[in-house]
This record gives structure tokens, C-alpha cells and sequence, in this order.
């Protein structure tokens, strides 16, 4: 199974994304907002996963990936944190640029580039 790069970053973000927002169980006085802190994590991954993916279309090198991810991911884990509140700057940026690192990873080294997704689909059609 080949998928291109924004498709797997759309996927890696959203799984990473998800566990990030449900590793607030461990944390008691989350309760109350776990549905917030669970939708704001997922859209966090998703959105930072599918922007890294079509940056690591432009950029062919793994730590331009990496840089590229770390960035995207904490620009908005930024915009989740002024919402959230200073006080747990520290809980969403760390998370968020780890999902960035690995995502940039991930889309560098297994992500399919557009060409080669479409000619591997032209190669099944005949």
C-alpha cells in the first residue's frame, strides 16, 4: 500500500493527534473538559499532519521534514495554547512539536511523492 504524503500525514496526524487528546484521562483535572481537550488535539493532528504532508511534497530531505513539521506543529499548537491558557503552555506545545517530529519523519521516508502514486496507479490499470 503506497499513500501519497499529505494523505499519510493526514493520517499520522489525526492517530497522533487522538492519542495525545485521550492521554488527558491521565490527568484528573482535565475531566471536565476532556471532549474540548480530546476535538482540539484531533484537529491539531489532522490539520498539522495533512500541511506537513504537502510541504514534504516541495522539500526532499528528511530533516527539512522534520523542521518543516516541528514549525507547522507548533505554530499551532500555539493558536490551541491562547485558547487553552498559558498555564499549560508547556502540556500542548511539547506533545504538539512530537507529533510534528514524527510526522515529518514519517512523510519523508514512506510517503509516496505524486508521481510516483500516479504512475504506480496507471501500472494497476493496465
Amino acid at each position: 500500500m503506497s499513500l501519497s504524503k499529505p494523505m499519510l500525514g493526514l493520517a499520522m496526524g489525526g492517530t497522533l493527534g487522538l492519542l495525545d487528546g485521550l492521554s488527558g484521562f491521565l490527568e484528573p483535572s482535565l475531566a471536565p473538559v476532556m471532549s474540548s481537550v480530546i476535538t482540539s488535539s484531533l484537529l491539531k493532528g489532522l490539520v498539522s499532519g495533512i500541511a506537513i504532508g504537502y510541504v514534504s511534497q516541495r522539500v526532499h530531505s528528511i530533516l527539512a521534514g522534520i523542521l518543516a513539521g516541528i514549525g507547522i506543529a507548533a505554530v499551532l499548537s500555539l493558536v490551541v495554547i491562547l485558547r487553552a491558557g498559558m498555564s499549560l503552555f508547556w502540556d500542548i506545545l511539547l506533545p504538539g512539536m512530537l507529533l510534528g517530529v514524527v510526522v515529518g519523519f514519517t512523510t519523508q521516508k514512506f510517503g509516496k511523492s505524486r508521481g510516483s502514486v500516479a504512475r504506480r496507479e496507471m501500472n494497476l490499470e493496465r
